[in-house]
């Protein structure tokens, strides 16, 4: 059985996978924010720059930022032609190196159950968000079956192959971000799921982004031609086949957003 961790280190191979989903459900996120202009942002585990760029290119920011841990992400995002503005970081969600109050808002983009403590992750966004700023973040509901790569890790587990979920698949939950919000002693906190469809040229054409990142590459390379073979036929009874030959797959993620408390 391959006990792979799940782990994202290369920022085309994520692109490719994960890149177009995280759009779709950041626009509806950025929609729901409705932040004015001007703000100075932290985009944590940014990734791939895939939201910092959705960050940079809409909402006109004064100043935005990002950080995670993989070099081979930040070499992808500091690559992308939408971002230059962004400046990266490499560094840890669970120790910011920022100072108190340094931006107006921060948000965590499909980061949340990654983090090893999600409640020191959401403490420390509070801490670096000035009294009054916006923290947020959206997440797949891992437990809820939300995840776009759901098809192909549900047929893995049943024929024994997957890699290991997330540290906390469970952080995504709106009850539980709820609470890590409270917790956090962020104020006007608010829920809400975001429902996405993503539409492929065919099977083909899914099969290769759902497969081409670290996730599930390392278990499917190990399997024999017929055992792939099986695996494809299984994950193809999950999609939405169209009459040209398309397919397409539906994910949800779930969202909060919160205030820093304005100083008394």
């Amino acid at each position: 059985m391959n006990d792979a961790s799940i782990r994202f280190n290369d920022g085309a191979a994520y692109e490719r996978m994960m890149g177009a989903w995280s759009r779709l459900a950041g626009d509806i996120f950025l929609d729901w924010l409705a932040p004015p202009a001007g703000l100075a942002w932290l985009d944590v585990g940014c990734g791939n720059g895939a939201f910092t760029e959705l960050i940079a290119q809409r909402l006109q920011p004064r100043e935005v930022r990002g950080i995670d841990p993989s070099p081979g992400q930040l070499s992808f995002a500091r690559g992308r032609p939408g971002t230059p503005m962004a400046i990266y970081h490499q560094g840890d969600a669970m120790a910011l190196p920022f100072a108190d109050g340094a931006f107006d808002a921060a948000v965590m983009a499909l980061v949340i159950f990654f983090v090893p403590e999600p409640a020191r992750g959401v403490g420390e966004m509070a801490r670096v968000v000035a009294p009054g700023g916006t923290v947020a973040a959206y997440a797949w509901d891992m437990e809820g079956g939300g995840f776009p790569l759901d098809p192909v890790l549900r047929e893995l587990r049943a024929m024994g192959f997957a890699p290991s979920p997330p540290p906390n698949p469970d952080a995504s939950r709106i009850d539980n971000l709820q609470k890590l919000w409270r917790d956090a002693g962020l104020t006007r906190i608010e829920t809400r799921r975001i429902d996405v469809t993503r539409h492929f040229i065919d099977f083909a054409d899914f099969w290769t982004a759902s497969t081409s990142g670290s996730t599930v590459k390392p278990a499917i390379a190990a399997m024999a031609p017929d055992v792939v073979a099986e695996l494809r036929t299984r994950v193809r009874m999950h999609l939405t086949e169209q009459r040209d030959g398309g397919v397409s797959y539906d994910a949800f993620a779930n969202a909060v957003k919160g205030r820093v408390p304005e100083k008394v």
